[in-house]
């Protein structure tokens, strides 16, 4: 892997106790393309001086006010000054960290959603158009080898026209209404001041969408959906069904539930074309479904010795077959195509980065689902692209 010194990072959010927040840190750490030299972990000063202390960072460079941060570290020498921003709070407050961010010359990378809601993700686009710096979101799944070869082998037509998408993500965390009993991963999700419009669809059906976007290359253009909440008292969706028309002509269904009683982070692809279909689970990640009309199955498995791989999946493979990658090596992917963007290397047009079209999208499509249900599930369609 070419060498890409360290890039200088701020995070916002993330303090101690918060999951996303150490994800995004093991990620950043795993192929030392970053250094962690400050943040905003927390609104209660505690709190964020103790995550900066247990980070062993100058607790000069540590504070409870984020933009106080960013106007701090925007006065230092150009050679100490942070170079990217990496965003991990509540979805209420990507937007205005990510604008000021920009607006003041960083680099983004953002825990997804990239909004709260549509009009947010269209201000928030609007501003990565002006900005000089790169804006990605941490889409994980998008970064999983095996999700990559699926979208390879469907560009290079192994599966013929793409025919039907059947994509579905069950959870089952939040079957009992646990944002009642302090739960901080639930509470904030629930309020609608702070997730946004939706629950379940904004929260995992985003990346349901995703998903099947970026394998099959077509773009949802309508939906027929019904979502609906099913623990009492609840104040958002936290279950749903999604009919898919693409642009491509191909057709599917999406179904995204968190109260999936057992359930644990069950997210599956199966894509069906004229001469063949792929199936890929996340919760198996190493391993990709090849099949053909009277033909055994074949089974297609990661690695960095693998001859049958592509060029692409094997770039973001660390190890050889049978040594299990996964979640925080996705994310870490993502990470790592950050940085090679940034540095401009040779590999960078191998190394994908979900961006801004791909957040507005996923707010497109929530817009559209809201709407659709809200209307007895009437077809309805979803905008597409973004501020020129």
């Amino acid at each position: 892997m070419a060498f890409i010194r360290p890039i200088r990072t701020l995070m916002i959010g993330g303090g101690k106790g918060a999951f996303i927040g150490s994800v995004h840190r093991m990620a950043m750490r795993l192929d030392g393309h970053y250094a962690l030299v400050g943040g905003a972990f927390s609104s209660r000063i505690a709190v964020a001086q103790e995550t900066g202390e247990e980070l062993g960072l100058d607790p000069a460079r540590v504070s409870s006010d984020w933009q106080a941060l960013l106007q701090d570290e925007a006065a230092r020498p150009p050679e100490e000054q942070a170079e990217l921003v990496s965003i991990v709070t509540p979805n209420h407050l990507h937007v205005p960290v990510a604008v000021a961010a920009l607006s003041a010359g960083f680099h983004v990378v953002s825990d997804k959603p990239a909004a709260r809601d549509l009009s947010e993700a269209l201000e928030l686009a609007e501003a990565v158009s002006n900005a000089r710096g790169i804006y990605a979101l941490t889409h994980t799944y998008l970064g999983y080898p095996m999700v990559k070869e699926a979208r390879e082998r469907v560009r290079r037509g192994d599966l013929g026209r793409i025919r039907s998408i059947d994509v579905r993500y069950p959870q089952g965390w939040l079957s009992a209404p646990i944002e009642n009993d302090n739960s901080k991963q639930a509470s904030w999700r629930v309020d609608p001041a702070l997730s946004g419009p939706a629950g379940c669809m904004g929260d995992i059906g985003t990346h349901a969408a995703t998903l099947a976007e970026y394998i099959s290359g077509q773009s949802i253009e309508e939906v027929c959906a019904n979502v609906r909440t099913v623990v009492d008292g609840r104040r958002l969706d936290d279950d749903g069904a999604v009919l898919l028309r693409f642009t491509g002509g191909a057709a599917g269904v999406l179904t995204a539930s968190q109260i999936c009683n057992g359930e644990e982070n069950a997210l599956q692809i199966r894509i069906y074309g004229e001469t063949g279909g792929l199936e890929w689970h996340q919760m198996e990640p190493q391993t990709l479904i090849y099949r053909q009309q009277g033909k055994p199955a074949q089974i297609i498995r990661a690695g960095t010795d693998q001859e049958d791989l592509s060029e692409v999946a094997k770039l973001h493979c660390r190890l050889p077959a049978g040594h299990p990658e996964g979640y925080i090596e996705a994310f870490a992917n993502i990470y790592t195509n950050v940085a090679h963007a940034i540095s401009g290397s040779e590999q960078s047009a191998m190394r994908d980065v979900p961006g801004i079209a791909c957040g507005l999208a996923g707010h497109q499509f929530v817009d559209a689902v809201l709407r659709s249900s809200n209307a007895n599930s009437a077809w309805t369609k979803v905008e597409q692209g973004g501020p020129n």
